[in-house]
């Protein structure tokens, strides 16, 4: 059986984690202002090819509405790396999940330009982050199956 101890530094990490929340709500916030100037109505999840190719303000919210949607779809594995990382080392990987929230911010920032392109250096740079997280996760599973957590 594993018993865990929070130390003052876990504090971080679960830090972190509500911050995501946070940004989680700030782009769906943002999602909502981008449909309401280009006047795509609900239920509609994007808008139609031919209306974004036409228009610049379905094409934006387009954007703006993928962001928000690969957010959400990446999400799950983040926390999941987040916390079980944090277990044996809070402080690297509160690090690392803050950093990877940072890049996602540049990369929903570039690519709400409207220009996709512009979202490339936010996703190459989160890789870092995940990378970490994963390597942590991974050190965290070892310690357990060696029976030194």
């Amino acid at each position: 059986m594993v018993i865990l101890t929070l130390s003052q530094e876990h504090g971080f990490v679960l830090s972190v984690l509500v911050l995501s929340l946070f940004q989680l709500l700030a782009m769906s916030l943002r999602v909502g202002k981008a449909r309401k100037v280009a006047g795509v109505p609900y239920p509609y999840v994007y808008a139609e090819k031919n209306e974004a190719e036409n228009e610049f303000d379905k094409h934006v919210f387009n954007c703006v509405q993928r962001v928000h949607q690969n957010t959400l779809e990446m999400y799950p594995s983040f926390a999941v790396l987040l916390l079980l990382g944090g277990i044996t080392h809070p402080l690297i990987n509160a690090g690392a999940g803050f950093y990877y929230l940072v890049t996602r911010e540049v990369y929903a920032r570039g690519y709400s330009t409207g220009e996709p392109g512009k979202r490339a250096l936010g996703v190459r740079t989160a890789a870092l982050g995940e990378i970490i997280m994963l390597g942590t996760t991974v050190h965290t599973i070892y310690q357990v199956f060696a029976g030194s957590l």
